[in-house]
């Protein structure tokens, strides 16, 4: 594909090449080629002839006009033709916007989030902070700390000149089994409104738009280009569109994503009740909606349904077709100009329209230490004891540091999600560099399926180099890992992508080497060459990005070797494969054994990794991979005492619970993940968080994510989580931190017929300063019970404090065709459902709304 193609077009033409790659083959696949390359040569063109008539065509008092800014937005709006309207709604690239210079109208750069700033590139972009996952965030209960991330974040974007982060993410957790679960907050509508809206008022503050996402009931990866979300209205209102009420109504978003999936059988991206009527209408939203990236399949009823920009581009269902349908009648220019409207106001928001945007200078670096500081105080106060006999805090002269997690520890999800931090800190890593030599550190159990791409310790001296057809070389880049996008970033459009690194050994191993990602490849190591050609078999998008195809074999490397592979017709990511050959599971079980034996405590890491807790794909269990389960029944039969850290996102299965003797609960911890874990572990930190999900016993408590004939029921209605739990294994709002807790004497009040606030007296009864997390719920008497409010208290050690918690109107009410009160019921006041400390009745005027 040697034709000289912008960016943004050439990336649309690879994705069009899979979509041909999937269906096609030989001669007909050349076809297909030829024409979609013909297509979008086309759409380049097209473009390009555009900007050089408005250019020679634009009067001088219009130039001139252009050069002083036109920054009133109907102005604007009124000086473009329609074609000039309409090509300002479809992306310019992956991740921008056109520009428009006769308005003064800058190129707007968005980039994914939530939890750090990706940046354009979807692989092996620019260096930036990675915070810890959403759940562990959400696990402080704080909107104190939500609204300092969204701060650090804005810093981030601004370090990057972006104008726009496509976060938070506010879907909900309605099984354990989703998942893209360790990207959004939590199962509660409540909770994870309240905490969005904070994150987006640091970094709106900040003049970066926020993007809550994504709009609405998109709490499944399966299908979730094309299944349908069935639920009732009442269902929809109090629990999958609060979240959305509240950021809207209490932060003011400046934008909102709506999501793949349909919604009761029509399309999020084209839903006019649920955009036009409840998101701009009811909640008065003036900011701009729009789609998932390749979202939107129409023209007509996207436009009219309420969609104001459509991404990526360019490309896609709107340009001259919505032209057309203007044109035509089907749309109303009036609708163009809404949408354009939103656009320009977005644009004025963050700097892109108007005067001349100054972007902040002398930001902290993502690893400075005002950085590292937040980040592991982010990670360490979320992470949650589950049990404790008294183990922890740590204090033995003698621990050993089992698990593959401890060595190889797993900082963040897979999927857009994904960026490039300045360092990973490993949990071997973190407590050793506290404990030095009173720490043993054994590897663990196998923990993938697929291999992941190998780093500076594995591989040294790594490059990838780009080449053109002829063979000659178009661009060359040192590399942190043997990875790569072959699109959306600087190796678009190659003919071919080599990628090498020499081997990082003392003797003479046993390695397994190979590639992964689609394409034609050419692996050469020790002296052996190996040709080998991975097709994408099933035309699914998140396969290729997320779950490429692999091919390994057996190599016996010599220190100084070099692993060289080139691949021809890449789509999606590829890469190189190196590791040691996997020993036997029996084997690495009795070294942990044996290391357990000699110790005073036996730590175990285990956890899930990008393979269960990814963006585009569900799980099927929650069962732990690999023999982990095997690991820690063994270690905790052989040691005096056992911790295991579980560095996972979401609820695992945990079959050993009472052969233990504390479980930390450590989320997906970001950058600074093993100081952070060292720290909790230490009591350096309190590990003060309340889990954000009920844990279930067995996978047959989790509702299933899959749909069936392209439906998925909301058959539990209101009643997720907790609502409708019964015994699970933790509940929502469990965690003990490193004291105890006395709940003295309580009262109620209310505001316009509904419990306003709830008053506690609280004593810190332990040794040790500590924070807790008072959460009140209303259990009326024909709903789900349901949190209501909580307040965050921290008090040192024997004394008492008076806490009020202000409690939500939004959650005393029910939809009954309107909102209506809900019903007397019980004041709970708790730490989590299984832990109520005190009961009130409601006020006998509780009324709700």
């Amino acid at each position: 594909m040697g034709t000289d193609l912008p960016l943004s077009v050439q990336t649309y033409l690879n994705l069009l090449w899979w979509y041909a790659a999937a269906r096609g083959s030989g001669t007909e696949l050349v076809r297909q080629l030829d024409l979609l390359q013909a297509d979008a040569v086309r759409v380049a063109e097209r473009f390009h002839a555009a900007d050089a008539q408005r250019q020679a065509t634009t009067p001088a008092t219009s130039k001139i006009a252009s050069s002083l800014q036109v920054v009133d937005i109907d102005e604007a709006i009124a000086s473009l033709d329609l074609p000039q309207k309409v090509r300002l709604l479809t992306g310019s690239a992956l991740f921008a916007l056109w520009p428009e210079p006769e308005i003064g109208l800058a190129a707007l750069k968005l980039s994914d989030g939530p939890t750090g700033v990706r940046g354009a590139e979807l692989r092996g972009g620019v260096i930036a902070c990675l915070l810890p996952n959403a759940t562990l965030l959400a696990q402080h209960w704080d909107t104190e700390l939500a609204r300092e991330v969204g701060e650090v974040l804005a810093d981030e974007a601004a370090a990057q000149r972006v104008h726009v982060l496509l976060g938070p993410t506010i879907n909900l957790h309605r099984t354990p089994l989703g998942g893209r679960l360790f990207e959004a907050y939590s199962e509660d509508p409540l909770l994870t409104g309240t905490l969005a809206a904070a994150y987006v008022r640091g970094l709106q503050d900040k003049g970066i738009a926020a993007t809550p996402k994504h709009y609405v009931a998109n709490e499944s990866e399966t299908e979730r280009r094309t299944a349908s979300m069935v639920l009732d209205a009442k269902t929809l209102r109090e629990v999958y569109l609060l979240p959305f009420e509240i950021v809207v109504e209490d932060a003011s978003p400046w934008a909102i994503m709506a999501a793949y999936n349909n919604v009761n059988g029509v399309p999020a991206t084209e839903h006019t009740e649920l955009v036009e009527g409840v998101l701009k209408g009811e909640w008065g939203f003036d900011g701009l909606v729009m789609s998932d990236w390749f979202a939107t399949s129409s023209t007509a009823q996207s436009a009219n349904g309420g969609l104001d920009l459509v991404m990526p581009g360019p490309g896609g269902p709107w340009e001259d077709k919505l032209v057309a349908a203007v044109e035509a009648g089907t749309v109303a220019e009036q609708t163009v100009d809404d949408h354009l409207r939103r656009l320009l106001l977005l644009a004025k928001r963050t700097g892109a329209f108007g005067p001349e945007h100054k972007w902040p200078d002398d930001l902290p670096a993502p690893d400075s230490e005002v950085r590292r500081e937040q980040l592991r105080r982010f990670a360490a106060g979320g992470m949650t004891v589950l049990t404790n006999n008294g183990v922890l805090p740590l204090d033995a002269p003698k621990i050993a540091l089992i698990g593959r997690h401890a060595i190889d520890t797993v900082a963040q999800g897979g999927g857009s999600a994904g960026l490039r931090p300045p360092h990973v800190i490993s949990i071997a890593d973190g407590l050793t560099s506290l404990l030095g030599d009173s720490v043993s550190v054994v590897d663990g159990v196998e923990v993938r399926a697929r291999y992941a791409a190998p780093g500076a310790g594995v591989l040294r001296d790594l490059r990838a180099t780009t080449f053109d057809g002829a063979g000659e070389v178009l661009a060359s880049r040192e590399m942190e890992i043997a990875e790569l996008a072959a699109y959306g970033g600087w190796a678009q459009g190659a003919a071919s992508i080599e990628v090498s690194g020499e081997v990082v050994l003392d003797e003479p191993t046993r390695m397994l080497v190979g590639v992964r990602g689609f394409g034609d490849w050419m692996l050469e190591v020790a002296g052996e060459s190996h040709a080998t050609r991975l097709a994408w078999a099933d035309g699914v998008v998140e396969e290729a990005l997320l779950k490429p195809p692999f091919w390994t074999t057996e190599v016996l490397v010599s220190p100084g070797d070099r692993i060289t592979a080139r691949v021809r017709e890449a789509a999606a990511l590829v890469g190189l494969i190196a590791q040691p050959v996997p020993l036997p599971p029996a084997d690495v079980i009795g070294a942990a054994v044996r290391a357990a034996r000699e110790a005073d405590v036996a730590v175990v890491v285990v956890g899930l990794t990008d393979e269960q807790e990814t963006e585009g794909f569900d799980k099927t269990t929650l069962a732990l991979p690999g023999e982990q389960d095997v690991l820690v029944a063994a270690v905790a039969e052989a040691a005096q005492r056992t911790v295991v850290v579980v560095n996972a996102a979401t609820p695992v299965l945990m079959p050993w619970l009472t052969q233990v003797d504390a479980v930390l609960w450590a989320g997906l911890p970001g950058q600074e993940a093993g100081d952070a874990v060292a720290a909790a572990l230490l009591g350096h930190i309190e590990p003060a968080g309340r889990l954000v999900t009920t844990f279930p016993r067995s996978d047959a408590d989790a509702l299933s994510p899959v749909p069936v004939n392209g439906s998925l029921p909301y058959t539990e209605g209101t009643a997720i989580g907790y609502r409708g739990a019964s015994e699970p294994l933790f509940w929502f709002g469990h965690g003990l931190g490193y004291t105890t807790w006395e709940y003295g004497a309580a009262s109620s009040s209310t505001v316009d017929g509904a419990i306003g606030t709830v008053s506690v007296s609280l004593t810190n009864t332990g040794a040790r300063a500590g924070r807790e997390v008072v959460q009140v719920y209303l259990r009326p008497e024909d709903e789900p019970v349901r949190l209501i409010g909580w307040a965050v208290a921290e008090v040192a050690a024997g004394e008492t404090t008076q806490v009020e918690v202000r409690c939500s109107a939004r959650v005393q009410r029910v939809w009954r065709d309107g909102w209506q009160p809900l019903r007397c019921g019980e004041i709970l006041i708790a730490r989590g459902l299984g832990d109520v400390r005190i009961s009130l009745p409601a006020p006998t005027n509780h009324r709700g709304m």
